[in-house]
């Protein structure tokens, strides 16, 4: 049994969505970030840089216990014990390695900035709204792209890449997106969203989300106490 130590956010679902595409049982420990459980000691032994998601395998490499941060390790992982939704051959597997990259390096980080100025800042700075929100729709654009020759983010068959991805999108509309200026993704997108499995990982711990509003939360995800030493 794998324990999944989680929050329903983007990079929680990724992991949720695998799991649930593998079928591999596991078990969901909530970390509610907006309360800083992220920072209990015993979830710091397993994810040092207090984010979620975090995995222990008791059944790890060599049938020794193995614990995992960072959400796309999480995903290879998981996806070299199945041996599923990663291409065994060198060429294939780069390809979609690759597009992995751009989401934990790119997508992730940069439409986590848009929601943060857009939505949950406590001051509208312009010139940080326009910067995310036009690094979104560039991002978009390279999706879209892509998608316009290519039948899954990763090539042509669908994989970790895309897991990895429509979490992130699923807010489109508080990352100022247009899906009428991204046809290819958004076809993409409504593809990826009716897998029954996507659907099932979607909505692990969906009903313990709360509004990050209170102060409480901002002091958790964005105040001091990011910063405090452990």
């Amino acid at each position: 049994m794998i324990e999944v130590y989680s929050w329903p956010t983007p990079n929680g679902h990724k992991v949720h969505i695998m799991l649930e595409e593998c079928g591999l049982p596991y078990r969901v420990h909530p970390v509610d970030i907006g309360s800083g459980a992220q920072f209990a000691p015993e979830f710091l032994a397993i994810s040092p840089n207090n984010k979620i998601p975090a995995i222990t395998d008791p059944d790890g490499p060599d049938g020794e216990p193995i614990s995992l941060f960072e959400s796309g390790a999480i995903l290879l992982y998981l996806a070299g014990k199945t041996g599923r939704f990663l291409p065994a051959g060198t060429a294939a597997k780069y390809e979609v390695l690759q597009w992995l990259m751009f989401q934990m390096g790119g997508v992730g980080p940069m439409l986590g900035q848009a929601h943060h100025f857009r939505i949950y800042a406590p001051e509208k700075i312009p010139y940080a709204v326009d910067r995310y929100t036009n690094e979104a729709k560039r991002l978009y654009g390279v999706m879209n792209k892509r998608l316009a020759r290519s039948k899954y983010l990763g090539g042509a068959e669908y994989s970790v890449a895309d897991m990895a991805v429509y979490p992130w999108l699923r807010s489109w509309k508080n990352q100022g997106i247009d899906w009428n200026d991204h046809p290819h993704l958004r076809g993409w997108f409504d593809e990826i969203g009716a897998r029954p499995a996507v659907q099932r990982g979607c909505e692990v711990l969906a009903s313990a989300r709360k509004p990050l509003v209170d102060d409480k939360a901002r002091e958790a995800l964005f105040g001091s106490q990011q910063y405090q030493k452990r």
